[in-house]
């Protein structure tokens, strides 16, 4: 087990309620394919630029555990999932 960070963008185009959906979706994910140590909810933010024509977005930070391959399938999951911006799979 390796230990890795995420931070992920979620829109606010649909409200904040479907952002901390997705924040406990995404949680229950890693949860369940390994531990996870925390999640930093840093909430809404001004964007660096639009993404999306959009300018805000739901800032999360989750520092896990888990197995080497899981990463990769973290990130096919949060780039099929509609109301996430952007994600940052980092190795610690």
């Amino acid at each position: 087990m390796s230990n890795y960070e995420t931070v992920m963008v979620f829109s606010l185009k649909e409200g904040e309620e479907k952002a901390k959906g997705l924040v406990e979706k995404f949680q229950a994910l890693i949860e369940a394919n390994g531990t996870l140590d925390s999640v930093d909810e840093w909430g809404q933010r001004r964007l660096a630029y639009a993404i999306n024509y959009e300018t805000e977005g739901y800032y999360v930070l989750y520092n896990f555990s888990a197995d080497v391959a899981f990463p990769a399938e973290l990130d096919r999951v949060a780039n099929i999932t509609d109301g996430v911006l952007r994600t940052m799979i980092i190795a610690k």
